[in-house]
């Protein structure tokens, strides 16, 4: 027996050393404040959160080569920020030293417009939030730390492969007009006005050959869940995620509970719609004006809607084809096997006091003699507009281009663009001067984070914000170009929202019209073009196997948050009933196609966000065992948790909890179960749980 364990031992080892990395991959729970808090995304306050469809996840992939590491995680979450991003690498410092740090931890958000706002902290991001969300930040902040410990103990000798497909039939362009001022030679190298390709490095164990996990990068928003949803959802790419998870995992495993891991990341989704039905005036179905989306009747709204009859549905059907893209790179034997160094950078770019030489679309070269800058960040009119995928408030239209009397005297009561700042950003009209704005604190961010990773021949460009799909097509070009220079055959792939937030990039081409991604491109027409400098300049640094300078610290302004949201006071059940209580009960009798309804009297969400358990389980009785057993959770497409307030001055709510049962439910005794925690007078919480009466599933 001793001889067979030393030959195993000499076996491993020589697995091991023919692995170039060891790959861990995590998953954690970051699901914040479910009800009473904004949704990040729309600037909607009027979408407020009501309970869970789909709980947010933090996916953790952890890359070791000759003791250098990388980090990428991919957040259910709106996008990712600098204050939040310093929370995690001080939490990641007290747990690990100096192992994960500023140029090896990439944070990138799935641009989820269904998740609890308020932890942006720059006011123009969290001012419909009501301010700072203190609860949102921690989850996010605890759950992704989590998921990178998770992924630091699974560290396996791996083998890395990459692969490329195609998926049709899930995003368009919802700017298609400003994407033709792109150069005709530029445009004419790719095919369509979106990024069809999906792109995939799967991780595969050198020891047993068996899937530890994939990570995708796919273009397209998430918002599947339009701006009338209040129910916490990772929208169509989370849900891609946990169904490939679900697929790859053991048969019931639950979701966030898989030891395989994998995720669609954002990339360069700026312009990229998931609403492929296209945009209709509301009321009339007609299409809407290419340039402004208006429609004739200024009082039809224009929207894109998806591929199903309600937002659910789309949601569901754009994530089963993203999937389906995913599924079909895992099942390819091998693929491009990626091997050599890992190296990363990282470093600060103040985006307003910056100058570079200007960029040649043409010739791809770097113009030395001439020299352009970025401006203090200001939003303009069309950024009112909002998108198809949720049109704004008010009168605005998309593609506007000159400022208006009335508004320009109310944009002035906030603060007053100087000059420069209206020649600068021209032919943006000034609709909000963020940049010189500094009550309570300062309303978007001058300094960005820019990061560049070397994994192998994979080059993954960490970028602050959402490039537009040519924005993100010319620098994919420039850095394929840089390597190529070096002699280096590499792939590259941009990585969208990452570790700062600063609004939209668009093409200096694309800015002139001022849609709404040019509006929202908020330190001028060359903001992309400092982008492809600075990554360039890393590009360098990393072929060289150099460092870069830092760049300047980013304000660091957490002491002076401020939140208006109102805390949870207490919680009371009505007169003669518990919290707990089942005041609704099921029906005696399902069959497929039924949802179940029940309601309990509760305590409120916000007390406990019951972080890696859930509200609500789905028990069938197992005959044979004689006991009970959880099918299914608020993590489940199938299940939904809508919470109501019945009086806010009496503390008092009630939980609903409805379950769909389809095709796949097995026949059986069924009961639903509702868990909380309700709040005493003092401030003190308690855990209670509910239950319904039984019924049958035929």
């Amino acid at each position: 027996m001793k001889l067979l364990a030393l030959l195993f031992t000499i076996y491993i080892a020589s697995k091991c050393v023919l692995a170039d990395y060891q790959v861990g991959v995590g998953i954690a729970d970051i699901t914040g404040p479910s009800v009473e808090i904004t949704f990040m995304g729309y600037a909607n306050m009027e979408q407020k959160g009501e309970g869970i469809h789909l709980r947010q996840f933090s996916r953790a992939f952890l890359f070791e080569n000759s003791g250098s590491r990388l980090v990428y995680v991919s957040i259910d979450a709106g996008m990712m920020n600098t204050g939040l991003r310093k929370r995690v690498l001080e939490l990641l410092k007290e747990k690990f030293g100096s192992t994960y740090n500023e140029n090896n931890v990439i944070l990138s958000g799935t641009h989820t417009h269904s998740g609890p706002g308020g932890y942006n902290m720059h006011m123009l991001f969290d001012i419909t939030i009501l301010g700072f969300a203190v609860q949102t930040f921690e989850a996010h902040a605890t759950g992704i730390v989590k998921s990178i410990e998770i992924a630091h103990n699974s560290l396996t000798p791996a083998k890395i492969y990459y692969n490329e497909g195609i998926i049709n039939s899930a995003n368009i362009n919802r700017s298609p007009s400003s994407y033709l001022l792109n150069p005709q030679s530029e445009r004419a190298k790719y095919n369509g006005d979106t990024d069809k390709k999906i792109a995939q490095i799967k991780f595969v164990s050198v020891t047993n050959g068996t899937l530890l996990g994939a990570l995708n990068w796919f273009a397209v928003h998430a918002t599947s869940m339009n701006n009338t949803n209040h129910l916490v959802s990772s929208d169509n790419v989370g849900y891609a995620s946990v169904l490939l998870e679900e697929a790859v995992n053991p048969k019931g495993t639950f979701p966030g509970k898989g030891k395989i891991v994998t995720a669609f990341a954002s990339t360069n989704l700026g312009d990229v719609s998931p609403n492929i039905m296209g945009p209709k005036c509301q009321h009339t179905g007609v299409d809407c004006d290419i340039l402004s989306s208006r429609c004739v009747n200024f009082d039809d709204k224009c929207f894109a809607s998806g591929p199903g009859r309600n937002m659910y549905e789309s949601t569901k059907i754009i994530a089963e084809r993203i999937m389906r893209g995913g599924m079909e790179l895992l099942q390819i034997d091998g693929g491009h096997e990626i091997t050599g160094p890992i190296r990363a950078v990282h470093q600060f770019v103040n985006m307003t006091n910056i100058e570079v030489p200007d960029y040649d679309v043409e010739s791809e070269r770097f113009i030395e003699n001439r020299r352009v800058g970025g401006c203090v960040p200001a939003m303009g009119y069309s950024f009112a507009a909002g998108t198809t995928d949720g049109p704004g408030a008010f009168n605005f239209s998309q593609g506007t281009t000159s400022g208006n009397p009335i508004w320009d005297s109310i944009r002035d009561l906030l603060a007053v663009p100087t000059e420069e700042d209206i020649k600068c950003q021209a032919p943006k009209p000034i609709l909000l001067a963020t940049g010189r704005v500094k009550y309570p604190y300062k309303w978007s961010p001058e300094i960005v984070s820019s990061q560049l990773a070397l994994l192998g021949d994979l080059v993954i460009a960490a970028v602050p914000g959402e490039f537009t799909t040519m924005s993100g097509r010319r620098m994919r070009s420039l850095l394929t170009n840089t390597f190529a220079a070096a002699g280096k055959d590499v792939k590259v792939v941009i990585a969208g929202l990452s570790n700062t937030y600063s609004d939209y990039i668009a093409t200096p081409e694309e800015y002139q019209a001022q849609r709404y991604e040019a509006a929202s491109t908020i330190y001028g027409p060359h903001t992309l073009t400092i982008h492809l400098y600075k990554f360039n300049e890393m590009a360098k640094a990393i072929i060289a196997n150099e460092t870069v300078e830092p760049g300047p610290t980013p304000v660091d302004f957490s002491d002076k948050l401020i939140s208006l949201i109102t805390p949870v006071i207490f919680d009371v059940a009505p007169w003669g009933l518990e919290i707990g209580d089942c005041v609704l009960q099921p029906e005696s009798t399902y069959t497929n196609g039924d949802f179940v309804h029940v309601k309990f009297i509760s305590g409120n969400p916000r007390n406990n966000l019951m972080t890696e358990k859930t509200y609500l389980a789905v028990e069938k009785y197992d005959e044979n065992e004689n006991s009970w057993v959880v099918i299914a959770t608020d993590s489940h497409w199938e299940t939904r948790f809508v919470w109501e307030r019945t009086s806010l001055l009496l503390g008092t709510s009630r939980a609903n909890i409805f379950w769909e049962i389809n095709s796949s439910t097995p026949i059986g005794t069924y009961r639903i179960k509702h868990y909380g925690y309700f709040r005493y007078v003092l401030g003190a919480t308690r855990l209670y749980e509910g239950v319904s009466n039984t019924f049958r599933v035929y």
